[in-house]
C-alpha cells in the first residue's frame, strides 16, 4: 500500500470511529508507530484530522459548539435506549436515592424508570422533572437555578449550592466528550460546574455516553477518569479507547 492510500484509509478510520490510537493503526496496517505519527502529521496539515495524545480525532472533535437538547434527543436514539436499559441495573434498591443530570441519554433513562418504584430522584433537568412528576413511587426534587435554553437544565451557584447538601446512592451524568487523557468534558463552564458538583454528591458515579462521544474532548473537563465508577456506552465504542479507560480503573458496560 502506498503512503497516500494508507493515509486516506487512516482518515476514513478517524471519521468512522471518532478516534484512533497510534498503536492500533500501526498494527492494522503493519507499519511502525513512527510511520503512523508521520501519516497523522501529514493528515493534520491537510486539515483532515486533529492529533491528540496517543492518536487522532476528527477535526471537529475539540470544540466549544454545543447542540440543543431537542437536537440531541433526536440523534442515536436506539443506542441511547440500549444504554438506558443497561443503566437500569445500576439503580439502587427500594427507597434509594438518585441524581439525574440533564441530557438526552439521562432522559432516556428517566423514560424507563418504573413509576411505582420507591426512589428519591433529584434532577436539574426540566424535561426529566416533567416526565417523573406524575410517577407515584418517585419522590422528586427539582434543583433550582438559571435554566439554560439550549440544555433545558438548571445551572449556576444556587444549583451547585443545593448539590453540596446532597448525598445520593447513585449519580447518573451525561457528557459531551470522553477520552482517557482529558476525562469527561462539556463545552460550557456552568454545565461543567453542576456536573462536577453532582459527581461529588454521589456514592457511586455513573456516566451515560454513546459511542459518538468517545474520543472527543470538549473545552471544560468536569471529571477525570478516576472520578467515575462506571461508564455505560454502546457496542460501537472504539475498543482501543475503551481499553485505555479500563486500564485507568473505570468499569465499562456496553448496552
Amino acid at each position: 500500500m502506498y503512503a497516500e492510500e494508507r493515509q486516506q484509509a487512516i482518515a476514513g478510520l478517524v471519521t468512522q470511529r471518532g478516534r484512533v490510537a497510534v498503536t492500533a493503526v500501526a498494527e492494522h496496517f503493519g507499519v511502525t508507530t513512527e510511520t503512523v505519527r508521520r501519516d497523522l502529521a501529514t493528515l493534520e496539515r491537510a486539515g483532515l484530522l486533529r492529533r491528540v495524545h496517543g492518536g487522532a480525532v476528527p477535526v471537529g472533535a475539540l470544540t466549544v459548539v454545543e447542540s440543543g437538547f431537542g437536537e440531541r434527543r433526536g440523534t442515536r436514539t436506539e443506542a441511547k435506549r440500549r444504554i438506558a436499559n443497561a443503566a437500569l441495573a445500576l439503580l439502587p434498591g427500594p427507597h434509594g436515592s438518585v441524581v439525574l443530570d440533564g441530557g438526552s441519554t439521562t432522559a432516556a433513562l428517566a423514560e424507563l424508570l418504573p413509576g411505582d418504584r420507591s426512589l428519591t430522584v433529584a434532577t436539574n433537568s426540566v424535561p426529566i422533572a416533567a416526565r417523573l412528576a406524575p410517577s407515584p413511587g418517585i419522590s422528586l426534587h427539582l434543583l433550582g437555578g438559571r435554566v439554560r435554553g439550549i440544555t433545558q437544565a438548571a445551572v449556576g451557584l444556587s444549583t451547585v449550592a443545593a448539590l453540596a447538601d446532597l448525598r445520593a446512592d447513585v449519580v447518573f451524568l451525561g457528557t459531551n466528550g470522553i477520552s482517557a487523557a482529558h476525562g469527561f468534558s462539556t463545552p460550557d463552564e456552568a454545565e461543567a460546574g453542576v456536573k462536577r458538583a453532582m459527581a461529588s454528591a454521589g456514592q457511586r458515579v455513573v456516566v451515560l455516553g454513546d459511542s459518538s462521544k468517545i474520543g472527543r474532548e470538549h473545552l471544560v473537563r468536569f471529571a477525570a477518569v478516576e472520578d467515575v465508577d462506571v461508564l455505560v456506552t454502546d457496542d460501537e465504542a472504539d475498543p482501543a479507547v475503551v481499553a485505555e479507560l479500563e486500564q485507568q480503573g473505570i468499569e465499562v458496560l456496553v448496552g
